[in-house]
């Protein structure tokens, strides 16, 4: 297993310099640091003041100095200062990370669990009303837009029943669940269709096992057959689907926290697109590709814990 892991690391660390190498050739290459320059301080600034601030940000450089100091700085995390304000990008991430998990990771666990007992539920009943009526209904949630899903609940539950705030965000413990309780429910439910489409494929076919026959012969009710060992036995590509969508918490929802006025890192990766700011912009593309390495390689070490008899060699 040490080998194994070992390689996966250095496969891993090869991919990520790879990544690193392909943004610096699109936010450094391929712009102008002169056309970075007059979208950060507008389009009608002097060439002064667009020559001093590409000194500042040491885009004038030799691009191979630009280079190293880009892997050197990403490696180490040393982040730097945004290009719009001035602010330590760091000192953003800290500021947005929290905001940003309160509201993705109890969605992604509502609609983990409430995705896999319905999974389960139409897998029990196969080939039955209840079963194709699941179906249908998860390929029309699947269908549905997510925008539609964001502007539906804003209109239905902020503004015809006035339940929750249309948008705004508050870290009081005692009223921040009143401001993300809309968006937990609308991502949860935005993504259940595909749960319940991709976990009903996974349990049926675990159903036509020889090991669910055993069962039943020795006397096991179906209900006892599909918690006990078809559950069991589909763990390991339901912990794929799982651990893949994991790093995505972390990075935020870019339409959720546009649309209600959540300052989590979604939302700061929205304005540095809207306000041209490449080093933040960078920053946000090199930490979602870093993450989701890292969670392939946790993903291949739940395997053994899923199932005894996988093996990493």
């Amino acid at each position: 297993m040490l080998a194994y892991a070992l390689r996966r690391l250095a496969y891993s660390f090869a991919v990520v310099l790879g990544v690193l190498g392909l943004l610096f050739v699109l936010f450094f290459v391929y712009a102008e640091p002169v056309d970075i320059a007059r979208r950060a301080v507008g389009e009608k600034a002097p060439p002064e003041v667009l020559a001093r601030w590409v000194n500042e940000h040491g885009y004038d450089r030799p691009w191979t100095e630009q280079l190293r100091d880009h892997y050197v700085h990403m490696l180490t995390f040393d982040f730097g200062r945004s290009d719009a304000d001035n602010v330590p990008i760091a000192q953003r991430l800290r500021e947005g990370a929290g905001p940003s998990l309160s509201f993705t990771v109890p969605a992604f666990v509502l609609s983990l669990f409430v995705g896999v007992g319905l999974s389960l539920l139409v897998a029990y009943f196969r080939d039955t009303a209840i079963d194709r009526t699941g179906v249908v209904l998860a390929v029309l949630a699947m269908s549905v837009p997510f925008v539609i899903y964001i502007i539906g609940g804003q209109f239905l539950f902020g503004k015809i029943l006035r339940w929750f705030p249309i948008s705004g965000f508050d870290p009081e413990p005692a009223l921040i669940m009143r401001f993300l309780a809309m968006p937990i429910f609308l991502y949860a439910l935005a993504g259940i269709g595909g749960e319940i489409r991709f976990n009903r494929t996974v349990f049926i076919e675990e159903t036509s096992r020889d090991y669910v026959r055993t069962a039943r012969a020795k006397g096991c009710g179906d209900t006892q057959v599909m918690v006990r060992h078809v559950l069991r036995n589909a763990l390991i590509p339901i912990l794929t689907h799982v651990v893949t969508a994991v790093p995505f918490l972390f990075t935020g929802s870019l339409l959720i926290e546009s649309f209600f006025g959540i300052p989590g890192l979604g939302s700061l990766t929205v304005d540095a697109i809207e306000g041209n700011d490449f080093a933040t912009l960078r920053v946000m593309v090199y930490i979602g590709a870093l993450l989701f390495t890292v969670f392939q390689i946790v993903t291949d070490f739940t395997y053994t814990l899923a199932d005894p008899r996988v093996r990493l060699e």
